[in-house]
């Protein structure tokens, strides 16, 4: 039976970070159901060992869960929830991000205002309640000049800001999609095992003739388990392939030559100021130089999760 908005949500081994998200879940759909629309909630889990199924099957808010007997990529997990979803609207959201009250609402507020936005971001908030940036321009060799110029924040940085307002793309922790928008472009692409994997859907969603809003009065703490969490070292190997691999789809060689260098750049002007400044490590900015510089070498989350699945190394 079709319903007007599918909560959906990916969890990976954070049981404790997905029972504080779906207890929000569920303020927020009590919320929602209050003004005459219909919902669900889906959970896929991403083959954890850490309770996190009987957890979500537990939960009063939850109505189906799925479990991957492998674990597999975020944009494919994604891409199974909103093909699973009955909803018009499908809220993708992390195991680590919370809703605040009322982001559902001016989510939905804000896609039914707009027909032509195939998706909308909420405003991410750190755990200690500050705004952090969640919408930006779509990569290109300018904007990875301005990261070079430490411009970033000006030029490139979209989520700014009291009213909602088009960005190019934003963070798909807390996002809100049409389904109907992202079966148009074919779902999110698996290439993407992490990172850049929203980035190259609101593209498409774009060249599509869709649009993506970012939604300021919609708000959701992101616990950025994924960006903090163990394994460093696969994960800026990941984050580099992956802006690497968007880049060679979008743009020409050339683009993608021009963007490598300037952001390797940027991360060396990085390493060196780290030394100096306390809190920092320049090891690890080193690190972002050289898999930035060669996207193709070094094992990323990908090959953590085959090991994983083999029976070997776990995330």
């Amino acid at each position: 039976m079709a319903v007007d908005l599918s909560f959906l949500v990916v969890n990976t081994e954070q049981r404790e970070l997905l029972v504080r998200g779906l207890d929000a879940i569920a303020a927020e759909r009590a919320a929602i159901e209050a003004t005459g629309l219909t919902t669900e909630v889906l959970v896929l889990d991403n083959a954890s060992r850490d309770g996190s199924v009987g957890a979500a099957r537990a939960h009063a808010a939850v109505d189906r869960v799925i479990v991957n007997d492998r674990r597999r990529g975020k944009a494919e997990n994604d891409t199974l929830l909103l093909q699973r979803a009955a909803g018009r609207y499908g809220l993708l959201l992390n195991e680590d991000s919370e809703l605040r009250p009322g982001a559902t609402a001016a989510l939905v507020e804000a896609l039914d205002a707009d027909p032509e936005a195939g998706a909308a971001g909420a405003q991410l908030l750190r755990p200690d309640g500050t705004w952090q940036p969640c919408a930006w321009r779509f990569p290109t060799p300018a904007t990875a000049l301005a990261g070079a110029l430490f411009l970033h924040r000006r030029i490139t940085v979209q989520s700014r800001g009291d009213r909602t307002r088009r960005v190019d793309w934003a963070q798909s922790a807390a996002m809100l999609v049409r389904t109907e928008a992202a079966a148009q472009i074919g779902w999110l692409d698996p290439m993407f095992f992490v990172y850049s994997d929203e980035v190259d859907f609101c593209k498409r969603l774009s060249l599509a003739g869709w649009h993506t809003l970012y939604v300021p009065s919609a708000e959701a703490i992101h616990h950025e388990q994924l960006s903090t969490g163990a394994v460093p070292e696969r994960r800026i190997v990941e984050l580099s392939r992956n802006r690497d691999r968007y880049m060679r789809k979008h743009h020409s060689r050339l683009a993608a030559w021009a963007v490598r260098w300037l952001t390797a750049y940027t991360y060396l002007v990085r390493s060196l100021v780290a030394v100096v400044v306390p809190g920092h490590d320049p090891r690890r900015y080193r690190r972002h130089v050289s898999a930035t510089l060669r996207p193709d070498e070094g094992e990323g989350l990908r090959e953590a999760a085959y090991e994983r699945n083999k029976g070997g190394a776990r995330l």
